[in-house]
This record gives structure tokens, C-alpha cells and sequence, in this order.
């Protein structure tokens, strides 16, 4: 595929080879863009923020309507793109562009709902005869540098709130799964999207990511990746807005009261979905010593269960990771942990990219693949004793992200959600979970910013104060 930069689709003499992560075979090649590309692109959205400004709500409202249309026609299609170039499974994939639409249509109505408010000033002693009131006005040009684990739905998290708001936006791909976003970027200008309100361009992240957030013109930045990256970017960008959605090690409490089937089936629900290549995936599994062994004994047999392949087979449960050097880092930090003292449960092999949904048993908190990002199919398992132990091991880790409890204890239930530092709570369900439309985002190291298409347009629109001076 070719990028599309300032206007056109451009083709370049260097690529990178798109590879299925399953058996290395290439599915595509992008343009590799450099800092010359980045110079132009930031040129022509300079303009383009101006155009987008002009286009009323309605006609925002219009086009990305039309777009989410699109993209529910083409469902299967953008499933199938989505699995082949990220690995997940196919039906994930294709519940990922059917999420994609609804993300796509919230922030089409949030573009009819951005409004502001009067302002009393008569209430201040020096406001007689002042009327006052808010804009919310676009912040002009988003740089939006998307992750590989949602190539489609996360850019959509991104693309979609900041056309509602009337910026035009740049996207910057992850490297390894470009042609979602190129895909979408193709139906935005079919669906009547200016030519000058976006652009996608391709290439290292290092060079192009770099270029993008430390222009002055980049008015606001959204990004989801890890914590180093979004360190770094927060150091580059200087004065401007930013929403960071960054890295997690969910933990899931169960208490002794829990209905052990329930959480047996929402740890391999939320464990092991996109072979754990999912920011809020279950990772941490704080068990009370009640019923540590039940609940080990409960889940080994569903977790077994968890076939493994090719992603578009229809039978397999659990694809290949997007490259094989992530499966043998989570390899080496199962290894480590055993080397340490805890057991292999269930799996822990590896052939190539794909690692076998995995259980780890009797791990101490300050293992890597407990204290750390794994980001891989297995959890890990830990003992405690107490609601107090329980709450102090949650929140023994700089992430906070996501977090799931499961009780029948209201007063438990109570605490986790008051005590717990994480951006997301659910009482009875595993942390991955998430409404499109909910507010997104976390505390501590986990990042900053809301994401949810209404949260997102106040991030990407700046408050003015108008006032009128009167006379009478």
C-alpha cells in the first residue's frame, strides 16, 4: 500500500515488508517515510487544520457517519486485514472492526455535541453589565501514534474524536501493523473527508514518531505504546497537550467467597485474549489462600483447552504473538519465575511466535512477570491472606490501568473500588474489559488523558472565555 501524504498517495523506493506473524510470509510493503515526509505532512495539516475548522458540526457529523457505514459493509474485509497483520484471532479481529464502527459513530454524534456554557460573571464583585460565556474551538493539528494490538479500533480511538472536533490529524502506524490504518484512512476520504484533514504515513517510529511530537505546529498528541516510549515523547513534545495510554499488569482479586466457575471463565476470557497482547489483560491473579488450590485445579483444565495456530482458522482460540522475539522474552520470563521458586501449571512451550496460554503458580510479587508488563499469554498466580494484603498487592506496582475483583462481600467490593489506584474497577468480571464509549485511561505510570470519543473531543479542543463588556 501507499501512504497518504499532503493530499496524495505516495509511493517510495524504500518499504517495509508487512509480515503475518504466524508464518513470517509477507502480506504487504509500505513506504518506509522519512523526516523530509514528516516536514511535508506537518506543512500541509498547518493548512488543513484550517480547512477542518470551517466544516460545521453537521458536515463532520456527516462524513464520519458515512465512514462507519463503510466500515460495517466492509466488516469481514477489515476483520481479515486486522488478523493477518496483528495475528489475532479471526474472530477477535472481526469484533474489532465491528468496534471500530461503533467508535467511529460515537465520535460522528459527539460532533453535533460540542458546546459551551455561560459563565455568571454578574456573581463576581467587579461583573455588572459582563456577559460571559465559553468556545470550545479544534486545537488545530494531532499527531495520533497508534499501537499494533488494535490496529484498527485504537487509531479509530484517535482519528475519529479528533475529525469530530475539526483538527486535521497525522496518523503514525505502529510499524508492524500499517494497513488498518491505511484502510480507514481510504474510507475517511471516500466518505467525502477533505483531503487535507489527514494523513497516514509510515515508517520508524524512532525517526518519524520523533519528528512528528517535537513540532511546534503538533498542537495536541495521543499515543498508546509502553511506558519508555511515552516517557520519551513527553520529554520531546514541550507545550502541548497530550493523552498517554500506556503499559499495565492488571491484577484480578479473588476473594473466598467467589463462585470459582465464573472466575475460572473470565480469566481465560481476559487472559489470554489476543494471546495477551492487550494493555488491560488479566496478568496478576491475587487468590486468597481459601481457595488457592480449587481455583488452581479449576482453571488448569479451561486454560488447556485454549488451541493454538493459525489465527484464521476458525478452530483456534489463541494466535501467534507479532513477532517471535516477544514470545521468547514472555518464554524467559516464565523460566525466570520457575527458576525462582514458582510452577508451570499449564503450558509454558513456545513454537516460533506462538506461546501456549500459560498458568504460573506461586509467583512472588517482585518477579518480572509480575511486577513488569508481560504482555503474553500467561498469568500469574499469587497467594494472600487478607482484603488488606489483597488491596497492598494490587497496588505494589507503578501501573494503574485496570483492575477486577471478584466478590459477593459489598464492603470488599466497596474498599477494592475506593482503594485500588487504577483508572478502570469492574467487581465480578477480569480487568479487560471496555465500552468504546466509557471514559479510558489510567493512573500512575499507566499514562494520562481520557480516551471515548466524548472524552477525547474535550482533549482534543481547546476552552476560549468570551466577554462582553455591556453598557446597559
Amino acid at each position: 500500500m501507499k501512504i497518504f501524504l499532503a493530499g496524495k498517495w505516495v509511493d517510495k523506493s524504500k518499504k517495509i515488508e508487512v509480515r503475518n506473524p504466524y508464518d513470517n510470509s509477507v502480506l504487504d510493503t509500505v513506504p518506509k517515510a522519512d523526516g523530509d515526509d514528516v516536514g511535508r505532512a506537518l506543512d500541509f495539516a498547518e493548512r488543513g487544520a484550517k480547512v477542518m475548522a470551517k466544516l460545521s458540526g453537521y458536515e463532520r457529523w456527516k462524513i464520519l457517519r458515512k465512514a462507519a457505514d463503510m466500515m460495517a459493509v466492509r466488516n469481514e474485509e477489515l476483520g481479515q486485514v486486522i488478523s493477518k497483520e496483528e495475528g489475532k484471532i479471526i474472530a477477535e479481529g472481526r469484533g474489532e472492526a465491528s468496534r471500530a464502527v461503533e467508535t467511529m459513530m460515537g465520535s460522528a454524534e459527539e460532533a453535533k455535541r460540542i458546546h459551551g456554557e455561560t459563565v455568571p460573571l454578574d456573581g463576581d464583585p467587579g461583573g455588572a453589565r459582563k456577559l460571559g460565556f465559553t468556545l470550545r474551538v479544534p486545537c488545530g493539528v494531532v499527531a495520533a501514534i497508534s499501537p499494533f494490538n488494535f490496529p484498527l479500533n485504537l487509531v479509530c480511538h484517535k482519528v475519529g474524536p479528533a475529525l469530530a472536533a475539526g483538527n486535521s490529524v497525522i496518523i503514525k502506524p505502529a510499524t508492524d501493523t500499517p494497513l488498518s490504518a491505511l484502510r480507514l484512512t481510504e474510507i475517511l476520504l471516500e466518505a467525502g473527508l477533505p483531503p487535507e484533514g489527514i494523513q497516514c504515513i509510515t515508517g520508524p517510529g524512532g525517526e518519524i514518531g520523533d519528528a512528528l511530537v517535537a513540532d511546534r505546529r503538533v498542537r495536541k498528541i495521543t499515543f498508546t505504546g509502553s511506558r519508555e516510549i511515552g516517557e520519551r515523547i513527553c520529554r520531546t513534545a514541550g507545550l502541548k497537550k497530550v493523552t498517554m495510554e500506556l503499559g499495565s499488569n492488571s491484577p484480578l482479586i479473588i476473594m473466598p467467597d467467589a463462585d470459582l466457575d465464573r472466575v475460572t471463565a473470565a480469566v481465560v476470557a481476559t487472559g489470554y485474549g489476543n494471546a495477551g497482547q492487550t494493555c488491560i489483560s488479566t496478568q496478576r491473579v491475587l487468590t486468597s489462600s481459601k481457595v488457592y488450590s480449587d481455583f488452581l485445579s479449576a482453571l488448569g483444565p479451561k486454560v488447556q483447552a485454549l488451541t493454538t495456530g493459525n489465527q484464521l482458522d476458525e478452530k483456534t482460540k489463541v494466535g501467534p504473538m507479532v513477532r517471535e522475539g516477544d514470545a521468547i522474552r514472555v518464554e524467559e520470563w516464565v523460566r525466570e519465575a520457575v527458576g525462582g521458586g514458582a510452577r508451570v501449571i499449564v503450558g509454558g512451550a513456545r513454537q516460533g511466535a506462538i506461546y501456549a496460554p500459560t498458568v504460573v503458580a506461586d509467583v512472588k510479587p517482585e518477579m518480572r512477570i509480575s511486577c513488569d508488563e508481560l504482555f503474553g499469554p500467561a498469568v500469574a498466580v499469587t497467594p494472600f491472606n487478607s482484603i488488606d494484603e489483597a488491596i497492598a498487592l494490587a497496588n505494589d506496582t507503578v501501573y494503574g490501568l485496570s483492575a477486577g475483583i471478584f466478590t459477593e462481600n459489598l464492603e470488599w467490593a466497596m474498599r477494592f473500588a475506593r482503594e485500588v489506584e487504577s483508572g478502570n474497577l469492574h467487581i465480578n468480571w477480569g480487568p479487560q474489559w471496555r465500552a468504546d464509549l466509557m471514559p479510558y485511561g489510567g493512573l500512575k505510570d499507566s499514562g494520562f488523558g481520557k480516551e471515548g470519543p466524548r472524552y477525547a473531543v474535550e482533549e482534543m479542543t481547546e476552552l476560549k472565555m468570551v466577554v462582553f463588556h455591556l453598557n446597559t
